[in-house]
């Protein structure tokens, strides 16, 4: 991507003011800048849940990892935030009025795919919905209750519950049960709260 498209984005991205578009449109950018050095990049966290759920959650900044094996080179980390005349570093920036962290390889137990989303300047890879909801409801709870991470449970589960997104319901209890979280009862508890407040069977009623 040339200089002049990369200032051309960032000033749309600047002047953005719907807050889950800025997000996109970040995320495009910095996974195509990415690309070009062969490393897929991946939104994580409340920031992938924020455009799975298109907005129901806000993160409020935007958190990536990627896929290679071990941490990319600060160096080069550098080197690709200053074509987006980002501020800080190593891995969190401020950049085009947002605050974005790049972190080291993404972490995932599910054996579904990555989501892909279109973004307007390249496609954009976001975390598996269902390690996405294990891993909420676990934040939600442990080392204390935390209840932005409840909500933004309970929002990506009410997305699934409406068919706007896919969630595999046996990957999410398969996930729930591996020794990286033991979380299945606190997930089966959200699960039929917000089944509850939709009226909606809820997928673990033939557990």
């Amino acid at each position: 991507m040339d200089a002049a498209l990369i200032q051309s984005a960032l000033a749309d991205i600047t002047a953005e003011q719907d807050p889950t578009l800025k997000s996109l449109k970040l995320a495009s950018l910095c996974s195509t800048l990415w690309a070009e050095r062969g490393v897929e990049s991946v939104v994580v966290g409340g920031s992938a849940i924020e455009l799975i759920t298109d907005g129901a959650y806000a993160s409020g900044d935007l958190d990536m990892c990627h896929t290679n094996k071990t941490s990319l080179p600060i160096r080069e980390r550098q080197e690709v935030m200053a074509q987006l005349r980002a501020e800080g570093g190593p891995r969190n920036w401020q950049v085009a009025g947002m605050y974005f962290d790049l972190l080291g390889p993404a972490e995932s137990c599910a054996r579904t795919p990555f989501r892909k989303i279109e973004g307007p300047y390249g496609s954009i890879w976001v975390m598996k919905v269902e390690d996405l909801l294990v891993e909420r409801v676990l934040v939600s709870v442990y080392p204390q209750p935390h209840e932005p991470a409840r909500v933004c449970a309970k929002a990506l589960a009410a997305v699934g519950f409406r068919r706007q997104i896919e969630i595999d319901w046996p990957e999410v209890r398969w996930i729930a049960l591996l020794p990286e979280y033991r979380n299945l009862d606190a997930c089966k508890a959200l699960v039929v709260e917000v089944a509850h407040e939709l009226k909606i069977k809820n997928p673990f009623d033939s557990d």
